[in-house]
């Protein structure tokens, strides 16, 4: 029932704040010790006091009185406490309002109500209203009539008047002589007189009359007062708005006077004539006449007046027994809630502007921040009348904050408020007591009985807040909407003076086990969540996070009330701005620890895919009726239900059938399907919200593509950079609009999104991710503290190591766990305790108790249990309440500890159940007596203590809650439990118990949140969405339940709108993952529809799986381009569907072993529908619309399909009939596709190419033909398109054919291919360009081929080719390919005939290449016979000699057949001699390193001999075809030595290494070569040339020379080491093997050889560079015996060369003279007879000797300038020999034989000195010739010595010179 509030006087200021009232007595304890309560109240000596503010907060009434009669006592009583508090949801806002009518009572009597003829109350029986019908006066008129003027433009008549008055001086009460009487008379003496406009004297009869009880003089007066109001007769002539400072007083009849207002003498006569004891026809005109009264525009009542009047319509509807009294009463309370809210809107005649306000100076103060303003004195605030301005204006008020005026101490604080500033103030009054009255506990009998009052009350004041939400939800979020109070200086906006009792009236209601209260509850819930959820973001997370969602999560909670919340929840899922708002404010805050949008949807997702228990027997189905009918279940409609009792009676028979046990399974499965249809409504808006939005080119709702070459990335880039300046949300009808006409505070005039910040997708980005690094940081701590806190300072939640900022963030961090922080605080470390300290000392225990501190304090953590740690906390604690208590009661801080420990003990001993003896209070005394320094406590204190713990025991909050769930009624076994629980309703007991809670903690929750907004503290910010990337993380962070909720219906149900509706949320999910590219979530989603198209089990396949396939098509079609790896599931699919027909069909396919065993068929129906239109077109718009696809998508789409289409055959096998269907799309889409651009092509060719490579290869033979021939056809079709140069499109084509020619077996396919080759050729050679080089590598291929037929078929199309296609090759650049093509079939082995022909082949197309003009060789004008070489830009011959060149090299190397080596290296240095001289030098250049060196690369490396298959082979070459090159090569330098000469230096180092081999024969033919090439050009060496062949010969005697002899290593003898030489050393020599020298050993383990080993190869290599040694030597005296040789080397060249004749010889000379050395090499095996090297000493001697005499005795200048050096060596040449020779035994007669030329050689030169050189060098040679005449020596010595001593003779003058 609706009550005022009590009237308090009070002049101080105060502040509202809520007010709660506990449903029972024993609970009532104030919420706020603070005034609270914005009231209008009446003083009980009926003086007018307008005071906002309750002195404190009451308590509430005793349980007698909340079971009372919910009528109102007019008078106002003085200690009147404040009505409870509940809450209501939207009603409507137009005018006319029709009166439901009684369904369950046809015959209700109907009511007529008079009509006025033309303003006021409309009750009417006419045909233009129903008898029901309450019309509202006309458009409100702000204008007031002047008291100078009639009352108005009225068509009431004094007869009507009369009327009245005659009926009342008629009564028995009007004849009586007294005021009624005398009134009567005075009245009736007006009208005679025409004097009708003096108002009061006129009322005065029919106010007495009221007043008599008289049914009949009531009803009389009451319709007469009704047609005066609503003929505008009664007008108050003092303008309210003037000097409305306080309510007026209730006027009674002793205190009606002049001062009064009209209206409230109006009021207070109508409401006071209503009483429980009225009868139904007055009651009926009370509401008549309080209804015109509060819709009349000229008699206008606030504050308590207009509370009166809804009161007294409220009780008529409460107490009247008549169902017609009770529905016209509860259509006039909507109506009069409606206009009381609805003129609280500027008039649009009536700009805001307009409104006078008579302020004096004041300070816009900001709620949140506390800053001011000045405003000048004159300044009248004028609120906006744009939605721009408003919206600026909200901004100056503080982003959103409620609006706070504070008018100024110094100037007087009572004003004039305007008329919007009442109408305001009387809106705020009505929703207040109407919240109030909802908060009204109900007991046990009213919940169950519908029609008791308090259950009526209930409904009813719900309606009308519900109803006040839905039409007026504007006003309170309109920033201009203040409410002010007169008896001080404050103000509020609406809203924030509102809220409070709002969500007191959701909190109490919204866990209501009444489903009617329950339902109207989370309709208000839903207004606020949409239209305010910008001003009261934590207050709506509080609500969710306690009570709405917590009910979906409870299992206590009844199915009606989840689906009730469900279907609440369904439309916030229908609403895309809503729900990413939800998103960004609640997931994305760190302050809410609570992610909302990601509980919500597992709480979703979870009652979605739930099984669903079975239905019990006999219950119905649930209703297959449309989703939108099924979700309006919660939809309240704009007119409230009837609420009279014979309506309620008959919703309650219904309500007991919806609830019965029958309908149990049914509501559960309802309940299912909302889940499941909420689920998708998500999607659906996250598909609006991320993909429509404009300006972006973003793909929109409807799926269009983004434009050309716009990525997502750079959409989301390019629309961040907007900054969202252009917004769309969605309605739920999928229309797209403004944001700017649909947000969520939609009503408030000109409210913007402008106004709130910008949602940053970057940001909530990373707030999103720190909320997450923060939640996992929580979770380390509450496993392991310390490696949480470590966590948490490394990621900068805690800012250092300090305990002040590690205590603070255990302090104020909510989710960390209590239990822990006890832990981790009570560690005894030094770190521990220093934090512990840190956090004792951030506790404030200013102005509490000594109890009361100990509860604080044991509520911030979890008390451990090991007393050491406890002690520590005690002795903390102790310290720091000391440092803030302000009172003498405690001596010390030992005294607080010891207490704080004895507390601790008495709560233990009271409450825990192992104790048996309880303590006393005596007890407790006793055991804290001189604890005090000796002093006892004071007795009080203690006694206080005690009695508090057993009141209340010290606990955590949590344990509460966790005790309440322990104690939750459970059912009691047994018989006797059975018949003790017989009609109990355990669920209900479970919630009632758990939902008291929820409440409780939700409202101290909103206790401490208003004391944060009133300190200023809140700084919560709204975000308003904009930005579709947002839908990204949403998805992200909730896709397994989206996948989970919709694959598990969609797995259990058979239902077709079930399955419909899965499949509806699968297109949208995917759409989302394929929009931004979330790869794993795509394949998921993709992949579990894939699955539930059963197309791999067709036997199991039932109608549900036909609609999936549907829609994995129809995802395919629509989402392509963003399908990337999941095109694989999509195109298995299809390619399954294609087997399904088959099979379906009657066609068997064998498996991929060979079995006979027969796929199980589809059911007939089935198989019709896989062939039905929709399927069948679906899947081939899949491939036939391809080429709509993007570059990458297509690329994705051909990978896939090649995949399949490899899986298809190889689950085959080798069946005659293998799955082709695959194969068959990847041509046809390359059809499709062969328009695209040329790199979209090459990626798209990449993967079939690769593909045909493995096809066209299968070891299916059928497979294998089916895809060469599918190739010819794409190859076909591709080669019409002309191919641009330089292009290589045609090229990669055809790789196939080179691949399969070179990796398939079957000479049958290779066949087919060189089929498919020719008919190209045939039909489409003018169009080959790049394509002829393919095609020359298959011919290559098959040249390879063992296979005769094959390979003859392949040479002759080159045959052909050559003869009639020569210039096309050339011009397409081909030339080379088609050489090499030439060239492998000349290296044809197994054929001969085929390699001859190709040889001479190849050497016919040298002089067709000579006449091609497109070789570029001849001019055009030239004739065949003389062709006229020229060399173009292009080099010529590069791109044509060269490849005919190296294809001669290519049969040179890698030619088998010896014979056509042969006939090759002949042609190729032939071709070069004839054509040379034509060669361009740097084409020589050319020429000699890579095709003529090369020829002998194999003399450098070993690695070059892996072409041979055998040493004999190698043999075999080596000694015919190398060495023939090799004289060859000498030949052609000689022919073209000017030209050649470039080259000299490579030609050197080849002989050089050619001589130096191991191969005694190569080297052999090395320096027979050297020689021959000096010796062919010796004329044409130039000093320089000379040099470098010099340079050359140095290089060799340096390379051979065994400078490893002297190592010491070599003699050392070692076990194990044979003693001879390598035995097969000689055998080796019948093979001619490369192997050129190695370096010098560096130690005696080269290369890791075992010692043994290594010694024999390096033992080898000495003897080898011995003999090469030697070989030089005799090479160079040949050389030098040459005369031409001789006279052509210059002196210097020829002295070099001399050195190292000397070199050699000194180092044989040392050799030979260390016979230890000599011996100790024998010794170790080196060779079998002591070694030496006498050849390569007198070798080298007898050529230096040879040398110098000759050049001593050349009498050219440069020869004469060096005489002088030559003498002196030969001298010293000459002694050493002659002392050697001296030296020589007898028994050393192999050593004379060597030496005795030597000997005549140096005497012959001695004799030839002239006389002054051999005077001068006599004494030297003398001795040693006269000891050579001491052995037999041959006669040419003997003659020799003789013409020395002659020379002697005659030098000497001892013989005469003739």
């Amino acid at each position: 029932m609706l009550e005022e509030a009590a009237p308090t006087e009070s002049s101080g200021d105060a502040t509202p704040s809520i007010v709660t009232t506990e449903p029972a007595p024993e609970q009532a304890t104030p919420v706020d010790s603070k005034p609270a309560v914005v009231e209008t109240a009446l003083p009980a000596n009926g003086h007018a006091v307008h005071d906002e503010v309750d002195s404190s907060v009451s308590p509430v009434e005793p349980k007698d009185a909340q079971q009372s009669s919910p009528v109102l006592n007019i008078e106002p009583e003085a200690d009147h406490k404040p009505a409870e508090v509940q809450a209501v949801e939207l009603a409507p806002s137009e005018p006319r309002i029709a009166v439901p009518s009684v369904d369950s009572d046809p015959a209700a009597p109907s009511t007529t109500l008079e009509p006025p003829p033309s303003r006021g109350l409309e009750v009417s029986t006419a045909a233009t209203a129903s008898p029901r019908t309450l019309t509202s006066p006309s458009p409100l008129d702000s204008r007031r009539s002047s008291t100078t003027h009639p009352p108005g433009n009225h068509t009431l008549s004094g007869v009507q008047i009369m009327t009245a008055l005659d009926a009342i001086a008629a009564s028995k009460e009007g004849k009586r002589a007294g005021p009624l009487k005398e009134s009567v008379q005075k009245a009736r003496q007006l009208v005679l007189e025409g004097n009708i406009y003096d108002q009061r004297e006129i009322f005065e009869p029919l106010r007495l009359a009221c007043e008599t009880k008289n049914q009949q003089l009531m009803v009389t007066s009451l319709d007469c007062i009704q047609k005066l109001i609503s003929h505008s007769f009664l007008k108050d002539n003092t303008p309210a708005h003037l000097d409305y400072t306080s309510p007026p007083p209730s006027p009674t009849a002793s205190t009606v006077n002049q001062s009064t207002h009209l209206a409230d003498v109006v009021t207070a006569t109508i409401t006071s004539a209503y009483s429980e004891t009225t009868p139904d026809a007055v009651s009926l005109q009370i509401v008549k006449a309080l209804l015109s009264l509060v819709l009349s525009t000229s008699l206008l009542i606030h504050h308590s007046s207009l509370l009166k009047a809804v009161r007294t319509v409220y009780n008529v509807f409460l107490l009247s027994q008549d169902s017609t009294n009770q529905m016209v009463a509860q259509g006039a309370l909507s109506q009069m809630v409606n206009h009381v809210f609805q003129r609280c809107k500027p008039s649009p005649s009536q700009p805001p502007s307009s409104i006078s306000m008579s302020r004096r100076t004041s300070t816009f103060t900001n709620g949140t921040n506390g800053s001011s303003a000045a405003v000048p004195k004159d300044y009248i605030p004028s609120p906006p009348t744009t939605p721009a301005a408003l919206s600026q204006q909200a901004d100056e008020t503080g982003d959103g904050v409620p609006l706070r005026l504070s008018i100024s101490d110094s100037v007087s604080t009572k004003r004039s408020m305007t008329e919007r500033d009442l109408y305001v103030k009387d809106a705020f009054l009505v929703f207040r007591a109407l919240c109030k009255l909802t908060m009204k506990a109900l007991n046990t009998e009213s919940e169950r009985d519908l029609k008791s009052h308090a259950m009526r009350s209930k409904l009813l004041s719900l309606h009308l807040v519900l109803s006040i939400l839905d039409g007026h939800v504007g006003l309170f979020v309109d920033p201009t909407s203040i409410v002010y109070s007169n008896s001080s200086a404050e103000s509020q906006t609406l809203l924030q003076a509102s809220k409070q009792y709002l969500l007191l009236c959701l909190s109490r209601n919204a866990v209501s086990t009444v489903q009617q209260v329950f339902e109207i509850s989370v309709e208000i819930f839903w207004r606020i969540l949409n239209g305010m959820r910008t001003k009261l973001k934590k207050e709506i997370e509080v609500l969710l996070n306690e009570i709405f969602l917590p009910i979906m999560e409870m299992k206590n909670s009844t199915a009606k009330q989840k689906s009730t919340v469900m279907a609440m929840f369904h439309r916030l899922c229908e609403d895309p701005q809503a729900l990413v708002e939800v998103y960004l404010n609640y997931d994305c805050d760190s302050e809410a620890l609570e992610n909302v949008y990601e509980r919500l949807m597992n709480i979703i997702s979870k009652i979605g895919s739930a099984p669903l228990s079975s239905l019990p027997k006999g219950a119905p189905e649930p209703a297959s009726t449309p989703a939108a009918n099924r979700r309006s279940n919660l939809s309240i409609a704009s007119v409230p239900p009837s609420l009279t009792t014979a309506a309620l009676g008959a919703n309650a028979v219904k309500d007991a059938a919806a609830h019965s046990p029958a309908m149990a399974g049914t509501t559960e499965a309802t309940l299912k399907r909302q889940g499941l249809e909420a689920l998708v409504a998500v999607l659906k808006s996250l598909v609006q919200w991320g993909t429509a939005t404009s300006k972006t080119g973003a793909v929109t709702a409807t799926g269009d593509q983004t434009p050309a070459g716009e990525t997502t990335s750079q959409i989301k880039s390019r629309t961040s950079e907007e900054n969202g300046s252009t917004l769309v949300t969605s309605t739920t009808n999928g229309s797209l609009e403004k944001l700017s006409s649909s947000h969520p505070d939609h009503g408030v005039a000109g409210s913007s999104t402008s106004s709130l910040p910008i949602d940053d997708p970057e940001h909530f980005e990373s707030a999103k991710q720190r909320k997450t690094t923060l939640l996992e940081g929580i979770k380390k701590f509450n496993f392991k503290p310390k490696r949480g806190i470590a966590f948490l300072i490394e990621t900068g939640f805690i800012p250092d190591r300090q305990p002040q900022s590690i205590a603070a963030f255990l302090l104020e961090t909510d989710g960390l766990s209590k239990a822990m922080i006890g832990e981790y605080l009570g560690e005894g470390e030094d770190e521990n305790i220093a934090i512990m300290h840190a956090f004792v000392d951030a506790l404030d225990f200013n102005g509490l108790s000594f109890i009361e501190a100990l509860r604080m304090f044991l509520q911030a953590f979890r008390l451990p249990g090991e007393a050491q740690k406890i002690d520590r906390y005690m002795l903390k604690f102790a310290a720091r309440f000391m440092s803030q208590y302000p009172g003498n009661e405690f001596a010390n801080a030992d005294t607080v500890y010891v207490l704080a420990y004895s507390t601790i003990m008495l709560n233990t001993d009271a409450y825990n159940p192992v104790v048996k003896n309880r303590m006393t209070k005596e007890d407790f005394v006793k055991n804290n007596r001189g604890i005090n320094e000796g002093q006892d406590l004071p007795h009080e204190l203690l006694d206080s203590i005690y009695e508090s713990i057993y009141a209340d025991e010290i606990r955590m909050k949590d344990e509460i809650e966790t005790s309440m769930l322990l104690s939750l009624p459970t059912q009691s076994a047994g018989i006797a439990g059975a018949l003790a629980n017989v009609g109990r309703d355990f669920q209900k007991e479970a919630y009632v118990m758990q939902s008291a809670g929820m409440a409780t903690k939700t409202e101290a929750l909103f206790k401490t949140m208003m004391r944060a907004q009133r300190k200023g503290k809140s700084t919560d910010q709204f975000y308003s969405a904009s930005h579709f990337v947002h839908v990204r993380p949403m998805f992200e962070v909730a896709w397994m339940p989206f996948l989970a909720g919709l694959s598990g219906p969609l797995q259990d149900t058979d239902d077709l709108e079930v399955v419909e509706l899965c499949l509806e949320g699968f297109k949208h999910a995917i759409k989302i993952v394929c929009f931004f590219d979330l790869d794993l979530e795509r394949n998921a989603f993709v992949t579990t529809l894939a699955k539930f198209t059963f197309l791999n089990n067709l036997g199991e396949m039932k109608t549900k799986n036909m609609e999936a396939i549907k829609a994995l098509l129809d995802i395919a079609v629509s989402d392509g381009n963003h399908l990337r790896t999941s095109w694989h599931e999509v195109l298995t699919c299809v390619s399954q569907l294609e087997r399904m027909q088959l099979i379906s069909s009657g066609l068997d396919l064998e498996s991929k072993r060979g079995s006979k065993s027969k796929s199980k068929r589809p059911a007939e129906e089935l198989a019709n529908e896989s062939r039905s239109t929709h399927i069948t077109v679906a899947a081939d718009m899949v491939f036939s619309l391809s080429h709509y696809l993007n570059g990458t998508a297509i690329v994705d789409f051909v990978q896939a399909l090649s995949d399949v289409s490899w899986e298809e055959i190889q689950s085959s096998g080798l069946s005659e009939h293998p799955r082709l269907f695959s194969l068959q799309k990847l041509v046809d889409i390359s059809y499709y596709n062969m328009n695209r651009i040329r790199i979209e092509w090459s990626n798209m060719w990449v993967i079939l190419g690769s593909h045909f490579n493995e096809v066209c290869c299968h070891n299916n033979p059928h497979v294998a033909f089916f895809a060469v021939d599918a190739l010819r056809q794409l190859a076909m079709r591709f080669l019409e398109k002309e191919e641009l140069p330089l292009f290589k499109f045609q090229k990669d084509f055809l790789k196939p054919y080179e691949h399969t020619m070179i990796k398939n077996a079957n000479p049958d396919v290779r066949e087919m291919v060189l089929q498919c080759l020719q008919q190209m050729i045939t039909t489409r050679a003018h169009n080959m360009r790049s394509g002829w080089r393919t095609m020359f590598a298959v011919f290559s291929a098959a040249s390879k081929v063992l296979t005769e037929r094959v390979v003859s078929t392949a040479f002759d199309i080159v045959a052909h080719l050559n003869k009639d296609r020569f210039p096309d090759i050339v011009a397409n650049g081909s030339f080379a390919d088609f050489t090499v093509c030439i060239t492998d079939f000349c290296k044809v082995t197994k054929f001969q005939k085929i390699s001859l022909l190709a040889i001479n082949m190849l050497q016919g197309v040298i002089p067709t290449m000579l006449r091609t003009p497109e070789c570029g060789l001849i001019t055009p004008e030239s004739n065949d016979a003389n062709p006229v070489i020229v060399h173009t830009v292009d080099d010529p011959m590069i791109k044509s000699w060269y490849p005919i060149l190296f294809s001669f090299y290519d049969i040179i190397m890698n030619g088998e057949d010896l014979e056509v080596r042969r006939f090759a290296l002949n042609t190729l240095f032939d071709t070069l001699k004839e054509h040379g001289s034509t060669f361009a030098p740097d084409f020589w250049d050319t020429v000699s390193k890579e095709l003529l060196f090369p020829i002998f690369a194999v003399l450098r490396s070993s690695q070059d001999l892996s072409r041979f298959h055998t040493q004999e082979d190698m043999s075999v070459w080596l000694s015919t075809t190398m060495i023939q090159a090799l004289r060859n090569l000498i030949d052609l330098y000689t022919y073209y030595f000017e030209i050649l000469e470039r080259t000299l230096d490579g030609l050197l180092d080849l002989l050089c290494v050619c001589i130096c081999q191991e191969n005694d024969t190569l080297a052999r033919i090395g320096t027979s070569c050297f020689q021959q090439l000096l010796e062919q050009n010796v004329h044409k060496l130039s000093v320089e040339r000379w040099g470098r062949v010099i340079g050359s010969f140095v290089r060799l005697f340096k390379t051979t020379t065994p400078h490893q002899l002297f190592d010491e290593d070599l003699r050392t003898e070692q076990t194990g080491q044979p003693a001879t030489p390598d035995a097969g050393s000689d055998g080796e020599k019948s093979a001619i093997v490369p192997a050129p020298l190695s370096p010098g050993r560096d130690g005696p383990l080269a290369n890791g050889l075992h010692p043994v080993l290594d010694r024999r190869r390096i033992f080898k290599q000495i003897i080898v560079r011995c003999v090469l040694q030697l070989l030089l030597i005799e090479t160079t005296h040949e050389l030098l015996q040459n005369q031409e040789v001789y006279n052509t080397i210059p002196p210097s060249q020829l002295l070099r060369l001399t050195t190292e004749l000397d070199n050699s010889y000194q180092f044989a000379r040392s050799f030979n003279a260390d016979k230890d050395l000599r011996t100790g090499l024998w010794k170790v095996g080196f060779m079998k007879h002591l070694p030496n090297l006498l050849k390569q000493e007198s070798s080298s001697a007898a050529t230096l000797v040879n040398v110098w005499v000759r050049m001593y005795s050349d009498r050219r200048a440069e020869y004469q300038a060096a005489r002088e050096e030559v003498l002196n060596a030969f001298v010293i040449l000459a002694r050493n020999v002659l002392g050697d020779f001296n030296a020589l035994t007898e028994s050393q007669g192999k050593n004379i034989a060597a030496w005795s030329p030597v000997v005549v050689e140096i005497l012959h030169g001695i004799k030839q000195f002239d006389d002054q050189a051999f005077a001068l060098y006599l004494p030297a040679i003398y001795p040693l010739a006269t000891d050579l005449l001491l052995r037999e020596t041959s006669a040419e010595l003997r003659e020799e010595l003789r013409d020395i001593f002659v020379r002697v003779g005659r030098a000497k003058r001892i013989t005469d010179r003739t």
